[in-house]
């Protein structure tokens, strides 16, 4: 077996790749981000490589990935593990559960936290076909990885992606909570359905309308860009109408300052029956305790609105007049309830009161490919072009 180089060409997704005593881990925030702005949480949710693949050309047989993954739960609570994806020449051909690595149990009761350690995983992937083929591991998108080593037995080199460079920016839905595989979350399926590549900056609990997001998106390279806002300022309480308009406002007119003609989508939220005309904060039902079942509530007052407080209903509203008053023919706007809406509720409900199952997952993520990158859709024109 050849041990191949972890180099930035056969990383694509992340930002930047740090160095650490295991190996490398691939980061979905710059340094600077990750040192000065960001907290607990959302350090947390972006070192989990949601969108990150090793691509590579090989003729190789087999290949070998050697990773030690770091999985976050809470007690009393199951939670699935980590997989990654394999898909070759476009194709998803196997999937790989983790079974290894350290563990991070947090107690929502006490606040304790408490960590074991593991060995790292060793994923073994006979390759189909015959001949030089583009082969993607998909890393898990709910654990924090450290990608020890990649062997094959041939020489492998960079494949460059196809397509133009999609950047998304949303929530833990967009973060692929409750999706049971790394290209099974909905912004993946929404890019391998259009031929997009995927640059996720979704983190869980973290799409917060904050400035230096806005300077993220603004200073990376992309061709196509959506944001998805909402739901985590509702679950936080976090702003009143007065101050969420304006900061929208802002946040958009700063990643105009680096992508002033760039194809941009704002995307309200989807259906959320707990939230749809109930305020925040969210909190754990502390009924599923006993079930160790974790699901979501509202704890507002339904329909507290009138001094400004939001629920997804106003925030819908509030969005669309926004879009509405901007002068910028390249801006468009998605309503998330044609994403998924009450009937889409009816038939595959939120398991947890909050996130999409892994069905709902893929619903949304050809409706957006559709809404989106299709014929009529905000983010095509550029596509069109970059694929010409």
């Amino acid at each position: 077996m050849i041990t191949i180089p972890l180099t930035p060409d056969l990383i694509l997704g992340a930002t930047e790749l740090e160095r650490t005593e295991r190996g490398v881990r691939p980061h979905r925030l710059p340094r600077s981000v990750r040192e000065r702005d960001a907290d607990p949480q959302l350090a947390m949710m972006e070192a989990q490589p949601s969108g990150v693949r090793v691509r590579f050309a090989t003729s190789a047989t087999s290949i070998t990935l050697e990773l030690h993954a770091t999985r976050v739960f809470y007690r009393g609570f199951s939670r699935p593990r980590g997989v990654v994806d394999v898909v070759v020449d476009g194709e998803l051909v196997a999937s790989h559960e983790l079974q290894a690595g350290d563990a991070v149990e947090l107690d929502l009761q006490t606040g304790g936290r408490e960590l074991t350690p593991g060995e790292p995983d060793r994923i073994e992937v006979s390759l189909p076909g015959a001949g030089e083929r583009v082969v993607e591991l998909w890393l898990p998108h709910n654990e924090k990885v450290d990608v020890v080593a990649l062997h094959a037995r041939a020489p492998v080199s960079p494949a460059p992606p196809v397509g133009p460079v999609w950047v998304h920016h949303g929530s833990s839905i967009s973060h692929g909570s409750n999706a049971a595989t790394p290209t099974g979350i909905w912004p993946v399926v929404a890019a391998r359905s259009a031929g997009v590549q995927l640059r996720n900056l979704g983190f869980g609990g973290s799409a917060l309308v904050d400035p230096f997001m806005a300077r993220v998106i603004r200073d990376a390279p992309a061709d196509v860009i959506s944001v998805k806002l909402g739901i985590n300022v509702v679950n936080l309480d976090a702003m009143r109408l007065r101050s969420f308009v304006p900061a929208v406002h802002g946040f958009l007119d700063t990643i105009r300052d680096g992508h002033p003609d760039t194809p941009l989508l704002l995307v309200s939220p989807i259906f959320c029956g707990i939230h749809e005309d109930t305020p925040g904060p969210g909190a754990v039902d502390p009924t599923g305790f006993a079930a160790g079942e974790m699901r979501f509530i509202a704890t507002g007052s339904p329909g507290d609105t009138a001094a400004g407080r939001l629920t997804l209903t106003v925030i819908r509203d509030a969005m669309e007049q926004l879009v509405a008053a901007r002068d910028d023919a390249n801006l468009g706007y998605i309503d998330g309830l044609s994403l998924y809406g009450p009937d889409d509720a009816e038939r595959l409900p939120l398991p947890d009161g909050l996130h999409p199952s892994a069905e709902a997952h893929a619903l949304i993520g050809s409706r957006f490919a559709a809404r989106a990158f299709g014929a009529a859709g905000s983010l095509r024109p550029a596509a069109t072009a970059r694929l010409a």
